[in-house]
């Protein structure tokens, strides 16, 4: 009973079952980063558009406003 430790599993068996729980572990890894790039691709997306609506809102009131006539200022005093 030297080969298998105080559990009765064999030397391969330990290694495979440790391969396995590594492999569990990248794949939930893996898991949690896309979820935190989609949320972050939702968020980039929600502020673009909240961003291009307050553009398209300011570049309406801006339209609306009427224009302004400029004053015409006479050139220098000196001049003929």
């Amino acid at each position: 009973m030297d080969d298998y430790n105080k559990q009765g599993m064999s030397p391969a068996r330990r290694r495979a079952e440790s391969m396995l729980r590594a492999t569990v572990d990248e794949f939930s890894l893996n898991r949690e980063q896309e979820r935190q790039r989609e949320a972050m691709a939702a968020k980039t997306a929600r502020l673009r558009a909240l961003r291009l609506a307050k553009e398209a809102a300011e570049r309406d009131k801006e339209s609306s406003r009427p224009l302004r006539r400029q004053k015409h200022r006479r050139k220098g005093r000196g001049s003929a």
